[in-house]
């Protein structure tokens, strides 16, 4: 087996979409949703997912239970050809699983299991130094995970940095109102982050994504990539700062991973070395095909980019 191209860490669960989701629920007892499936999910893993079918050669950094949805999960990454750690599984955790409710407009609300495996990720369970045959290293998402602290974050990049890769990482929200200035050290091993407008401007408490990229940018980060739904993503650097639109044409169904697809696409024109500019395209092409289909990776199966 050829040695992996491409570390993810992060998360991997099992999503239950339903779609549409109705409060009217409460009020009758049942309601008769048009769709509900079960799926994987979690931002690394759908990143690995996506990357994998594209024909990368992918390590998912992660942690899951020995129970009978870690079981599917395994399944999952071994159709899809993603190399897990060896010690991946453990008996002490449940797998996390997710409830996704689906308004008709595609926006989500999430059911989650706070015991589960989602958030239990820490340092130890991180094999470093990454394989030498690695090029890139990226932390999907900072502030999932409370055990992982911004020093934590910091001997992660570092090691990456020092190996000589290229370190991405994802955001989501902050949750214990934590600073830019908290983030900093952590932040300038970072070559490329990829928040979306409403992570970027909470970390920051700045007003507009502009402002958000520029805090950003003064923490060290080489480049900023700001996702911002369907307005497209702003592109910020030292050199030069642009708006690349979305794609007009794209009717939003469901918006589960589209973040993920747009990150996944991303990286995968950065492995192919494209600039950045096309990295950036590329992912907003692969957001908006995302967000036309219901679950996070249902977009892209047996297809070659």
């Amino acid at each position: 087996m050829q040695e992996a191209e491409i570390v993810i860490i992060g998360a991997a669960i099992v999503d239950i979409l339903v779609r549409p989701a109705d409060e009217d629920v409460f009020r009758t007892g049942s309601f008769p949703a048009e769709d509900i499936r079960m799926s994987t999910g979690a931002d690394a893993l759908n990143e690995s997912t996506i990357l994998s079918r594209m024909g990368k050669r992918v390590l998912l950094e992660t942690v899951i239970g020995s129970d009978q949805a870690g079981q599917y999960l395994l399944g999952h990454c071994k159709k899809e050809g993603i190399r897990l750690p060896s010690d991946c599984l453990r008996d002490d955790l449940a797998t996390g699983i997710n409830v996704v409710l689906v308004q008709p407009d595609g926006k989500r609300s999430f059911l989650t299991n706070e015991r589960g495996s989602l958030r239990r990720l820490c340092l130890n369970d991180i094999h470093m130094p990454f394989p030498k045959s690695a090029r890139i290293v990226c932390f999907a998402s900072i502030f999932v995970f409370p055990r992982i602290s911004a020093d934590d974050l910091s001997r992660i990049f570092a090691c990456a940095k020092q190996q000589g890769k290229i370190v991405c990482a994802d955001m989501t929200k902050c949750k214990n109102h934590e600073t830019v200035e908290d983030m900093a050290n952590a932040f300038s091993y970072i070559d490329y982050l990829l928040p979306n407008d409403e992570e970027a401007m909470l970390l920051t408490r700045k007003c507009t994504v502009t402002e958000a990229a520029e805090a950003l940018l003064q923490t060290g980060v080489r480049n900023v990539i700001v996702k911002c739904g369907a307005k497209g993503c702003l592109v910020m650097n030292h050199d030069e700062t642009y708006m690349l639109p979305a794609r007009p044409d794209v009717t939003c169904i469901d918006t589960t991973g589209a973040g993920d697809s747009f990150a996944a696409g991303f990286i995968f024109a950065l492995s192919k070395g494209r600039p950045l500019r096309e990295c950036a395209e590329y992912g907003n092409e692969c957001g908006a095909r995302a967000v036309a289909v219901v679950g996070a990776t249902e977009w892209l199966k047996g297809e070659t980019c």
